[in-house]
């Protein structure tokens, strides 16, 4: 806590137009007095304070410079994510102090587990990590306070994993991602982990390939909608960098000539992509991509497979079917996606191609 004192009587005198002997003859005490308060050598007692206060017309709190903090929980979280943004350290008695208040409050708990993971990165004796794993395990059986959507049990063991490794404990960091690695969320992680830190190839292969089918996936999704997003914008020339960078993303993923689920995406890739050619004011250039479209449907649809095992992974469980949950087939795939853009010129381009009256 710091308080202000010393320099608080100097300027309240000044306003007054005061000097210390005047003030000092004002307050019955030597110049010397004065003099050391306001350099900050000695304190006065608390009855000349309270005099002193008085006879500046203003409280205690503010001649002694004392701010009271906002303690709300959401201020303190709040505070601790700034004091970690410069990396400042009085962010580890600032966290000691809110668990002594909220010992029992989640978002605090986790809160501060976070901030002793932040600054035990290059920390020698591992203290802060240590203490770090310490408030991970009370987050976990606060749980249920939580109501931060992005927040559980399984984002918590990843976090505690990353501390793991930051003591050097290699094996138990991967074995917590791999026991809370429902859904493929951490395979990444820990494919990269074995082959980096382990060498252990063959094992991460399994992990990576599995990780690289769900982020192709899940960029699939986030390239389409921030195409559209872009597109709204009437930035169209990025709309279609991000398009036609995914599109060379996913070229190399097809095994061979046979068809396979990638024709089915690159289609949808392209009518997304002549979409934004009509918005653009280009129909030549839109024609040309919805017959891009229509190469690649007619090719899926006359031989459909779709198995991951026709897509060029180096390991992948070959029971895996995937589906883009827009159609049964990829004519249905481009029927929904040109009912959902609602682009009547697109749909008219789309109709002359193929004949199609929907």
């Amino acid at each position: 806590m710091k308080l202000t004192l010393a320099e608080n009587i100097r300027v309240f005198r000044k306003e007054r137009q005061l000097t210390q002997e005047q003030f000092a003859e004002a307050m019955g005490v030597t110049v010397g007095s004065v003099y050391k308060w306001e350099t900050g050598q000695t304190t006065p007692e608390l009855s000349m304070l309270v005099e002193i206060a008085d006879f500046f017309d203003t409280s205690m709190d503010v001649l002694l410079g004392y701010r009271i903090k906002d303690n709300r929980i959401s201020a303190i979280i709040e505070r601790l994510r700034e004091y970690c943004r410069v990396r400042n350290p009085e962010a580890l008695a600032e966290a000691e102090k809110a668990l002594k208040k909220y010992p029992n409050s989640f978002e605090v708990v986790h809160g501060c587990a976070q901030v002793y993971a932040f600054f035990g990165v290059g920390s020698k004796d591992h203290a802060e990590t240590r203490r770090a794993l310490e408030l991970y395990e009370q987050a976990k059986l606060l749980i249920m306070q939580n109501h931060d959507p992005e927040i559980n049990e399984q984002t918590i063991s990843g976090e505690m994993a990353n501390v793991w490794m930051l003591l050097g404990e290699r094996e138990k960091s991967i074995e917590l991602l791999k026991k809370n690695n429902a859904g493929g969320v951490y395979s990444d992680t820990i494919g990269m982990m074995l082959a980096l830190d382990m060498k252990k190839y063959e094992e991460a292969e399994k992990f990576l390939a599995e990780s690289l089918l769900l982020n192709t996936i899940s960029l699939v999704d986030s390239v389409i909608g921030y195409a559209l997003v872009l597109s709204a914008r009437r930035d169209y020339a990025g709309a279609k960098r991000m398009l036609s960078g995914l599109i060379a993303y996913l070229n190399p993923l097809k095994e061979g000539e046979k068809a396979d689920f990638a024709d089915k995406i690159m289609a949808c890739m392209y009518a997304v992509m002549a979409h934004v050619h009509t918005l653009e004011g280009k129909p030549a250039e839109a024609a040309e991509c919805l017959r891009c479209v229509l190469a690649a449907v007619r090719k899926f649809d006359a031989t459909p497979d779709y198995g991951i095992q026709t897509l060029r992974y180096p390991e992948h469980r070959n029971d895996v079917i995937l589906n883009d949950g827009l159609g049964a087939t990829a004519a249905d795939s481009i029927r929904t996606i040109m009912d959902m853009l609602g682009n009547q010129e697109l749909s008219g381009i789309w109709k002359e191609l193929t004949g199609d009256e929907r």
